[in-house]
């Protein structure tokens, strides 16, 4: 595992394709949507197609996106290559289903790459193995609706030799014409076995290519880190891992989903997800025309105004506290120790089984605000004890509490 990359706690997802020109959900529409994105729409096969022959991002501007993921405090960032349709976002010589035979032409993994580098956020790809455009996958047809799983239709073994061939082409592209690729993100496994991806000689190819890369775990029976989704797991995985999240419930552009988290709901699942030493891949997903939906770039300017004052809580920490010491997500750094409150305290807050006589000062992180506290501990062991371990109780003012998420600093001795 890379350090950067088990350093990282904030990442942006970017789910883009030709039929954000249409509001539709990426790829599922195509297959009569899925029960899983509950407004995922259904188009027909040739109309969901059809927006290769349209899609137009005249606004496309990677630097202003780059530069409002730096200002959140992202630290990475994955742009879909390749959705399960198939529609690649890069020139290819290996597929004619490609940005460069649009309107538009230009290589917009290529633009995403250099504009996120020069911000200084790590770069990653998402590719599906899936691709219900190609024909010797075979292409997803009328005819396959409803989807049904576990029933995929088969070309021939000559056509899936085709099909990986190219599949295998188009991965050594992206990881040759772009200079360093920080992280390859897979999706789509589940339609075919890992053999038949070949998926363990992918990987070698991989890195080979690229010997300093992240892989996530849905390149079958391979990969670096654990990807849960749209949710923190109750239980810690075993290994480093990511969850991917939208801010409402579609992962393309779709004006229809007002279904929007608050700004809070996102801090706060950001500190759980830090608290437990995961990372949160926020997901972003610009329209047709290349502009970022009001309601996405908005929360992403509220995060980076509570950042400014509260990243040193998330960016590059540790988990902290145990679950009943503190009722909250904890992080830390060195000898500071940070309290996320995710509710507005009655006066105090109580934090326990610390060494009393180690604590230095309680303040407010985002003001530097000092406050007052209160040691308290059974009476032999304040009494007799060098060292006692007690509960630490610390006043919070009603002006101390910030509007989104107060975060309290506590300093050790070392």
């Amino acid at each position: 595992m890379q350090e950067w990359f088990t350093a990282a706690r904030f990442g942006m997802f970017i789910h883009w394709g030709a039929s954000s020109q249409r509001g539709w959900e990426l790829s599922w529409p195509l297959v009569g949507g899925v029960g899983v994105l509950p407004q995922a729409q259904a188009v027909s096969v040739d109309e969901y197609h059809s927006t290769a022959g349209t899609f137009n991002p005249v606004k496309f501007n990677p630097r202003q996106w780059a530069r409002l993921a730096k200002r959140a405090g992202m630290e990475y960032a994955v742009l879909t290559s390749k959705h399960h349709d198939g529609f690649a976002m890069f020139h290819s010589r290996h597929t004619g289903y490609t940005i460069e035979h649009t309107p538009f032409r230009r290589d917009i993994v290529g633009e995403y790459v250099e504009a996120f580098r020069a911000e200084g956020i790590r770069v990653g790809l998402y590719f599906s193995l899936i691709d219900w455009h190609d024909p010797d996958y075979p292409a997803f047809a009328e005819s396959d609706k409803p989807y049904r799983w576990g029933q995929w239709r088969r070309g021939t073994p000559a056509q899936w030799n085709r099909f990986r061939s190219s599949m295998f082409a188009q991965i050594r592209e992206l990881l040759t014409n772009y200079g360093r690729i920080d992280l390859l993100w897979f999706d789509g496994g589940w339609e075919r076995t890992p053999q038949e991806w070949q998926a363990r000689e992918l990987e070698k190819m991989i890195r080979e290519l690229q010997p300093e890369i992240v892989i996530n775990d849905r390149l079958p029976g391979c990969g670096d880190y654990d990807t849960p989704e749209q949710g923190v797991p109750a239980r810690v995985p075993a290994r480093a891992w990511e969850t991917c999240m939208t801010m409402n419930n579609s992962w393309g552009y779709n004006p229809s989903d007002r279904h929007y988290k608050s700004v809070r709901s996102l801090i706060n699942t950001l500190s759980e997800v830090a608290a437990k030493g995961g990372r949160l891949l926020l997901n972003v997903g610009p329209s047709g025309d290349g502009s970022l939906a009001t309601e996405q770039a908005e929360r992403l300017e509220a995060i980076a105004e509570w950042m400014a004052g509260s990243g040193e809580s998330i960016l590059e920490t540790q988990p902290g506290l145990k679950p009943w010491q503190f009722y909250g997500p904890s992080t830390r750094r060195a000898n500071r120790v940070y309290l996320h409150l995710l509710a507005r305290p009655y006066d105090t807050i109580s934090v326990r089984a610390v060494h009393l006589r180690k604590v230095r000062a309680a303040s407010v992180l985002a003001s530097g605000e000092q406050l007052r506290i209160h040691r308290r501990g059974v009476v032999s062991e304040m009494m007799f004890n060098q060292d006692p371990v007690g509960e630490l109780i610390v006043d919070v003012p009603e002006n101390a509490i910030a509007p989104l998420q107060t975060v309290i600093a506590l300093d050790f001795e070392p």
